[in-house]
């Protein structure tokens, strides 16, 4: 053999011998790729994709969600307006801002028959803003009340019954706001006796504006979601309008001399629902995240939520809750005991939180900003 005809042997020797190293690579590299999970954009309020909620279903449907959190459906609208469609495969949102997201196409339209809807209480089957012209766009997944949230060492639950006791010379500089207009002037005006808080004529709006300026002396701050906590958690404020057990429900689990009340005048009802976003690419992802979601086991679940408790609108998920973690059920009053969280609505002591009927958006926006500046 001559020296030219063995270097060709040992070339295809081993070029068979890569080849076949390069064949048994690649299913391993196939096997690796595919293993890669795939990701899932949600825009929501902090908590919503931590793993204490979303870790299950990552593991099953091999995906990892890459949150992009906001504080304020002002500041949600905000991120999305200025996203390209397809940015947000997965859009939580306030119930109040459901209907800006249908006007303005950005969200998907939903198919109610992929979705657990006759689990839910008769109330919320057919939600306000999940649904436009017969389509649903959005499903409810959580909510919660609102009232008087107050350090328990200042004052008693008796004296927290009603939303007067923000006046108390002793909370003077000790009273905190969440910074979101909504909330706090829908407080004010169902202090003022108004039935449907966010349903008044011009007299009514302002009456509420002359209500909540004669507060102002009296408040100490206007806090961002985690100043609120902070706050009430080191005493630095006693009593906190526009907030509920979604704050005072985890300070208390870990320690904290703080509750909440559904004060006599009545209190307000916020709403948490899902959205596909508009052009997702994983358009079918999102919707088993929302079906998940929604099941009684996602719910009981969302329930229990680490970053903020919160009430559910499926019934079943009443019982997984119920069977998992009793205590937790009772506490959030979602047993068949009566006064539980249904009977709270059903009796009309909360109202659903929305925008202004009889003005606009901006109008109560405003004045809030002159409020805050006073």
């Amino acid at each position: 053999m001559t020296r030219t005809h063995r270097m060709s042997v040992d070339l295809t020797r081993r070029t068979l011998l890569g080849a076949g190293v390069a064949a048994l690579a690649t299913p391993m590299l196939a096997r690796r790729a595919s293993a890669a999970p795939t990701e899932l954009t949600m825009l929501a309020w902090y908590g919503h994709a931590e793993p204490d909620i979303v870790a299950e279903f990552e593991a099953a449907n091999n995906v990892k969600f890459v949150p992009k959190y906001y504080t304020g459906g002002d500041n949600m609208l905000g991120l999305i307006s200025q996203s390209p469609p397809g940015t947000f495969d997965v859009i939580l949102s306030d119930a109040e801002y459901v209907t800006a997201l249908n006007e303005n196409g950005y969200v998907e339209e939903l198919d109610p028959a992929d979705y657990d809807i006759a689990d839910y209480f008769p109330e919320f089957q057919n939600f306000p803003g999940n649904w436009k012209d017969g389509k649903l766009f959005s499903l409810i997944a959580r909510f919660g009340f609102l009232g008087v949230a107050y350090n328990t060492d200042a004052l008693t639950a008796a004296e927290a019954s009603t939303y007067k006791v923000f006046w108390d010379p002793k909370l003077k500089g000790k009273v905190g706001h969440f910074d979101w207009h909504l909330p706090n002037l829908g407080q004010m005006s169902l202090l003022n006796g108004n039935p449907e808080p966010y349903d008044i004529d011009e007299a009514g709006w302002e009456a509420v504006k002359e209500r909540t300026m004669s507060l102002r002396p009296q408040v100490g701050g206007f806090f961002d979601y985690g100043g609120t906590f902070s706050s009430l958690n080191d005493g630095q404020m006693l009593a906190f309008c526009g907030i509920g057990d979604w704050i005072t429900g985890v300070l208390r689990k870990n320690g904290a001399k703080v509750d909440s009340v559904i004060p006599e005048e009545g209190g307000l009802q916020w709403s948490e629902c899902f959205s596909i976003g508009k052009g997702s690419a994983k358009a079918d992802l999102a919707k088993k995240w929302i079906q998940y979601i929604t099941s009684a086991k996602g719910q009981a679940k969302s329930a229990q939520m680490a970053a903020y408790p919160a009430l559910i609108p499926n019934q079943k998920g009443w019982d997984v809750l119920q069977a998992e973690n009793p205590d937790e059920a009772k506490r959030q009053g979602m047993t068949k005991d009566p006064g539980n969280a249904m009977d709270m609505i059903r009796t009309g002591r909360v109202k659903f939180r929305q925008w202004p009927i009889q003005q606009d958006f901006e109008t109560w926006n405003d004045f809030w900003s002159e409020y805050k500046g006073a």
